[in-house]
C-alpha cells in the first residue's frame, strides 16, 4: 500500500496527463495502486485543482475520438460515457462536439463499405445499428444511397 501521498499525486498526474482521464477512471487506478483510503479526497482535489481531471474535456475528447477514430454512432457513445458516469449535461455538450454534416457524411460512407461487403441491406442496416447510429439516419443514407435489398 502506497503510503506518501506525493509519490501517489506524481503517479496519477501522470497518468492523467498521458491521457484524458475521467473520475470513475482515477478512481479505479487509486483501487489498484491500493491508497490509503485517507489520502483519495486530498489527491482527487489537487487533480481537479491542477486540471489533470477535467470531466468534460474527458468527455469531448472521449466523443470526438471514438467518432473520427472508430467511427461510432452517438448512440453507442451516449452509453459508454453514461458508463463512465458522465452526467447528463456533459454528455449534450460532448456529443455536440461532432458536426451533424461530417456525422452524417461518415455515416453513408461506413452504410457504403458494410454494404459492399454484404452485398445486404438489412444485414448492413444491423452492422450500425450495433455501432450506436440512429435507425432513423440509416434509413435516411440508405434512401440517398438508393440500396436496393431488404
Amino acid at each position: 500500500m502506497y503510503s506518501t501521498k506525493d509519490k501517489v499525486l506524481k503517479q496519477l498526474q501522470h497518468y492523467c496527463a498521458y491521457q484524458d482521464r475521467c473520475q470513475m477512471e482515477v478512481e479505479q487506478k487509486l483501487k489498484q495502486l491500493r491508497v490509503d483510503p485517507e489520502y483519495t479526497d486530498d489527491i482527487f482535489l489537487e487533480l481537479i485543482k491542477d486540471g489533470f481531471i477535467n470531466e468534460e474535456r474527458f468527455a469531448k475528447s472521449y466523443a470526438r475520438g471514438k467518432f473520427r477514430i472508430h467511427h461510432w454512432g452517438k448512440l453507442k457513445i451516449r452509453n459508454y460515457l453514461k458508463a463512465k458516469r458522465i452526467g447528463e449535461p456533459l454528455l449534450t455538450i460532448a456529443l455536440n462536439e461532432i458536426n451533424p454534416d461530417e456525422y452524417y457524411e461518415q455515416l453513408k460512407i461506413q452504410l457504403q463499405k458494410i454494404y459492399s461487403s454484404y452485398k445486404n441491406k438489412s444485414k448492413s442496416i444491423n452492422n450500425l445499428i450495433s455501432k450506436g447510429y440512429e435507425l432513423d439516419l440509416i434509413y435516411q443514407a440508405a434512401d440517398d444511397l438508393k440500396l436496393k435489398g431488404e
